[in-house]
């Protein structure tokens, strides 16, 4: 390096500095998106886990779901949803079982899977006794062992407690990839204090060398300046050479300080942009939570509604069956005004007048009768209309828990998305201020070029009167070295 010139020191030395500065850069973003990647990755798979274990409680409340429609009306249609249900809660299962990788989530997934045998178990029996089972009425023993229930609990809350597990298994790997992420940084930072160091290195070794020469070139002024005047005239032409370099230095600042401030625009535009991404992202998050509220509520009417017709059915059936009571009282009565009407006609002038009572009494219990049967007919309207009803409103809950979990998947959405509009509007405060930055420094370095053109057709200038002074310079060289004592002339 001593043998270098100044420039060339000192371009060595920026170039040294730019690649590592590029290197330190590569290396962040290398180990940036290794990080992000596997990041990815891990929650992507955390969050497959989780999504399937949810899709086991939905499964679970739809078979529960179409197994109480078909206890209440027996149709073939609801017993092939219940198995269907129950088919695709296995399959779930069975898909856990090839993705988690968790001991103790496998552990409650095993549980799950024992809960749901028991419960099918106990279901078999049930069905199997509603497909016998033609009167509504009838259907309230099917439950009367207090089985299916406390199956159906053990189940739930085995459900509930692999979501639990597997919920708390994302936390856990979302806490491991921040630690990745953290690592990385303080890597960044570690080749970061490096590159200084390397730099401030670099500049002291310069720093070093230029005045281990500047110190040497004292003693070489009497052998240099006889070299002077013939290097003055070199010095005419390269000064002329060099203040045409200058300037297109200049012009290709100029150029490099009109793009800086364009970037600084288009970071300053970028960043009001998501600044009001954020804010549509923050006000549809808002949105949704208040939608997310009214089906609550719809959902809750819903359940009263059902509640309401069931009740509404078992009243239905109460009054069946003091129709048929009455049916069966006005029949008895028919009877008997035959009877009264026979013994009447036997008793000759003396019953005509019991007769004509008795004809009276059967003629009302034709009525009470007929009445009996029309009765019967509304009840019957009434109890299908309770069935179709019931099917409805089932429809409709699982509707509405559909709608549901959409508007939690959709919120989930709007808060990622502001989480990365706000990184994406972070970077873009850093890139502008760094831009910013480097607008003032590139003012700076076109000021000092503009004076080093200058300075050059200055030295132009002055080249002739450098090569009219050399000899005297050699003289006067010969005075210092005799000043300094150094012992040459």
């Amino acid at each position: 390096m001593a043998k270098r010139t100044f420039g060339s020191k000192l371009w060595l030395g920026f170039g040294l500095t730019v690649a590592l500065t590029l290197i330190m850069g590569t290396a962040s973003v290398v180990a940036l998106s290794v990080v992000v990647d596997a990041k990815d990755d891990t929650i992507r798979e955390a969050v497959e886990d989780l999504v399937s274990a949810e899709h086991l409680t939905t499964k679970a409340e739809s078979r529960i779901s179409d197994y109480r429609a078909f206890i209440l009306n027996g149709s073939q249609e609801y017993l092939d949803l219940t198995n269907n249900d129950r088919e695709q809660f296995l399959a779930l299962i069975v898909q856990l079982r090839g993705t988690l990788t968790d001991p103790g989530a496998l552990a409650l997934l095993e549980a799950v899977a024992a809960a749901e045998a028991k419960h099918a178990a106990a279901l078999g029996p049930v069905i199997e006794k509603r497909k016998t089972i033609t009167d509504l009425r009838n259907t309230s023993q099917l439950n009367s062992g207090g089985v299916v229930g406390p199956l159906r609990k053990a189940m739930q809350d085995a459900i509930a407690a692999l979501t639990a597990k597997v919920r708390a298994d994302v936390e856990a790997a979302r806490r491991d990839s921040s630690a990745r992420a953290t690592q990385a940084i303080v890597l960044i930072i570690v080749l970061g204090l490096a590159a200084m160091a390397c730099g401030s290195y670099i500049a002291w070794r310069l720093n070093r060398d230029l005045r281990r020469e500047v110190g040497a070139a004292v003693g070489h002024i009497q052998s240099s300046s006889a070299q002077l005047e013939a290097a003055a005239a070199q010095q005419a032409s390269g000064g002329r050479d060099q203040a045409s370099a200058m300037s297109e230095i200049t012009t290709t600042i100029s150029e490099l300080l009109i793009t800086s401030r364009q970037i600084a625009d288009s970071a300053q535009r970028v960043s009001k942009i998501a600044e009001d991404t954020a804010d549509a992202a923050q006000t549809g998050d808002t949105t949704i939570d208040q939608t997310k509220a009214s089906i609550a509520a719809i959902r809750s009417q819903v359940d009263q509604i059902v509640q309401h017709m069931l009740a509404l059915g078992e009243k239905s059936q109460q009054i069946g069956g003091v129709v048929d009571l009455v049916s069966e009282l006005a029949e008895q009565t028919n009877i008997l005004a035959i009877n009264a009407t026979i013994e009447a006609s036997g008793a000759g002038e003396w019953g005509r007048r019991f007769a004509v009572v008795a004809e009276e009494i059967r003629k009302l219990a034709d009525r009470t009768a007929g009445s009996a049967k029309e009765i019967r007919t509304l009840i019957d309207d009434v109890r299908g209309a309770v069935n179709t009803t019931v099917m409805a409103t089932e429809i409709g809950a699982k509707s509405v828990d559909a709608g549901s979990r959409q508007f939690d998947d959709a919120t989930s959405s709007f808060r990622r998305i502001a989480q990365m509009v706000a990184t994406t509007n972070d970077a873009t405060r850093e890139i502008e201020l760094s831009t910013k930055q480097q607008t003032t420094a590139v003012e700076q370095v076109n000021v000092a070029a503009s004076d080093t053109a200058r300075v050059t057709r200055e030295t132009e200038a002055s080249a002739v009167q450098t090569k009219q002074t050399a000899a005297h310079l050699s003289s006067l060289s010969g005075d210092l070295l005799d000043l300094v004592g150094t012992g040459r002339r």
